[in-house]
């Protein structure tokens, strides 16, 4: 597990994954929905995954000597490793933010407040584009596209379900600035962090399956 890991960061990176990390910077910009900075952590691993089938790795990497239901496997735990890495940035942002930005460029008209609620929020996007694009995309490694676009498409409908959510009444305690409502804003975060992890093992279990059923 260790090899097939260290092989994904050596020849399967694709520069995009370090690109859309800084779009965690994103936060700084006034009234802007910033759900769509999770969205481009997809759209790397969906640049990871096409270079990976141009180069031949699915086929290659199943020649070595390695068990076939750990090759999604690696590849999830990269991903992972990136997600997280994104969503740490975003937390260093919005500190940074919370801590020099006056109160009234806090509150965001477009989209969720940048604040503790809406880490648990990109969690939660995150584990959403896993647990559609992973377990489609192992089912022929061949396909990319398609996987994309439908993983894609369940995550903008997800961002558009939490904006509406966000112009309601009773998600005003979660669109505050800090330290406002923290106690609510840490149930969404924990909330989201567990459902992040739920589905992205889930994600790793159906993929690891169908991988091996996948005739290449």
């Amino acid at each position: 597990m260790k090899a097939l890991i260290k092989k994904e960061f050596s020849l399967c990176l694709h520069p995009t994954a370090f690109v859309f990390l800084t779009f965690a910077a994103l936060v700084f910009v006034p009234n802007y929905p910033y759900e769509v900075i999770f969205f481009f952590s997809g759209l790397s691993i969906f640049f990871i995954s096409l270079s990976a089938r141009e180069n031949g790795d699915p086929a290659f990497t199943c020649s070595l000597p390695v068990k076939k239901r750990n090759v999604p496997l690696a590849r999830i735990i990269v991903a992972a490793v990136f997600q997280c890495a994104l969503l740490a940035l975003t937390a260093v942002c919005i500190a940074i933010k919370q801590a020099t930005f006056p109160k009234e460029l806090l509150v965001n008209l477009a989209g969720n407040s940048a604040n503790l609620a809406f880490c648990g929020f990109g969690a939660f996007l995150l584990g959403a584009f896993n647990l559609t694009f992973f377990p489609l995309h192992y089912r022929d490694p061949n396909k990319v596209g398609g996987p994309f676009v439908i993983s894609s498409a369940v995550q903008f409908v997800l961002i558009g379900i939490l904006i509406l959510i966000r112009h309601l009444p009773f998600a005003a305690p979660i669109a505050s600035p800090e330290p406002e409502n923290f106690v609510a804003k840490l149930v969404v975060l924990i909330g989201g962090l567990t459902l992040y992890c739920i589905m992205t093992v889930l994600a790793a279990r159906l993929s690891m399956r169908k991988f091996e059923k996948a005739d290449l």
